[in-house]
């Protein structure tokens, strides 16, 4: 992946938040097209965020179960669901890191060397 400033035309039914996303990516970077797959998978998931956090804005927190049992909404675990989701969208995509120029793969194989010292050195839980 190389940067380039030439951004890509958004893909059709983004909403403004995956648009913005899409913008930012393209704009800064050349992707492959298995690339922009996962990216443009990404900012699905972004947009579906925005609209279950709309939705629970007006929401209850609490809702009634199928047996008549108070329950958590159950908008609050999609939400969390597709968040998880998108983290591991992004970290499929391994853009590297603008501040250093590192991939997120490295980035990854630096924590686990840091909990390995950290447990071989009785640092870590």
């Amino acid at each position: 992946m190389e940067p380039t400033k030439l951004s890509r035309k958004a893909p059709v039914g983004l909403k403004s938040k995956g648009k913005r996303l899409w913008q930012e990516v393209t704009g800064g970077y050349q992707l492959r097209s298995d690339e922009l797959d996962v990216l443009e998978d990404v900012c699905r998931e972004a947009d579906l965020i925005d609209k279950i956090e709309t939705e629970l804005a007006s929401a209850d927190l609490m809702t009634t179960g199928s047996m008549g049992q108070m329950v958590v909404n159950p908008l609050i675990a999609e939400a969390r669901q597709h968040r998880a989701t998108k983290m591991s969208l992004w970290k499929r995509l391994a853009l590297p890191d603008p501040s250093t120029g590192e991939s997120a793969a490295t980035n990854q194989q630096r924590e686990a060397a840091q909990t390995r010292w950290a447990v071989a050195h009785g640092a870590g839980a």
